[in-house]
């Protein structure tokens, strides 16, 4: 997939997005975003923000930061977050293959509808990882190839015509998932029709693993509330040169 493309594409949908795939994919968003049990001042990531559906579902005692390729896309996600006053909320153009943040700079980042929609899923997940803590969460709500023969068969044959439409049908977790130090922590079905699925990672670069093949805090990072905290000294995300 071109980056280009993509880029006209998705600005191609701005303006009925929120009407045609807004209440198909509502239910998948409220579900990623109800089971985080976002802690007081958490650095939170949108990677792939689009329209902004998602924006006004997080609690404002935390901090977002939404990124998307597309100008059209974001531009309707500005005019959300201004129409509900989201002043924790910064949006900024950018490539999630390239992100312009420091390492480490996030607790927690949510990549809803975006893995197969992109050019180079690799470069997106190894961003996603790098500017996300040890011990940090990445969510993922996505269509996954389907383990069945006969479907993983039709998801591979409607990959090249879905590809024009700015996504693909062909790619499994397990592929997302290899080389990376993602380790899944949950993975559910949710609607549509159940065929898409809200996984959870834990971040577990810089980590050993135990014996139970969970994931454990490296040196220097301390656990709290269950999960492994880390502050990149201000408490902030640190954009390099956002714009």
């Amino acid at each position: 997939m071109d980056p280009d493309k993509i880029e006209r594409v998705y600005t191609s949908y701005a303006g009925f997005y929120d009407r045609v795939f807004g209440k198909v994919f509502h239910e998948g968003r409220e579900s990623a975003i109800r089971n985080l049990n976002v802690q007081p001042n958490e650095q939170i990531l949108e990677v792939g923000v689009g329209t902004g559906l998602a924006l006004p579902m997080y609690p404002r005692h935390c901090r977002i930061v939404g990124i998307d390729v597309s100008e059209g896309m974001l531009a309707r996600a500005k005019e959300k977050a201004a129409a509900h006053q989201l002043d924790h909320v910064e949006l900024h153009r950018m490539d999630a293959g390239a992100m312009q943040f420091h390492d480490d700079s996030f607790d927690t980042v949510v990549a809803a509808y975006v893995v197969t929609a992109v050019p180079d899923y690799r470069k997106v997940v190894n961003e996603m990882i790098r500017v996300c803590r040890p011990g940090g969460r990445i969510i993922m709500l996505n269509h996954f190839s389907n383990g069945n023969k006969v479907i993983a068969a039709v998801e591979k044959a409607l990959s090249p015509i879905t590809k024009h439409l700015g996504w693909r049908t062909d790619l499994s977790l397990n592929t997302v998932l290899e080389g990376t130090s993602l380790h899944i922590a949950r993975n559910q079905r949710v609607n549509p029709l159940r065929l898409w699925a809200l996984v959870e990672c834990i971040n577990g670069k810089g980590q050993q693993m135990n014996g139970n093949g969970t994931a454990q805090a490296a040196s220097g990072y301390a656990r709290g509330n269950g999960t492994a905290a880390y502050s990149n000294g201000n408490g902030h995300y640190s954009p390099e040169h956002a714009h």
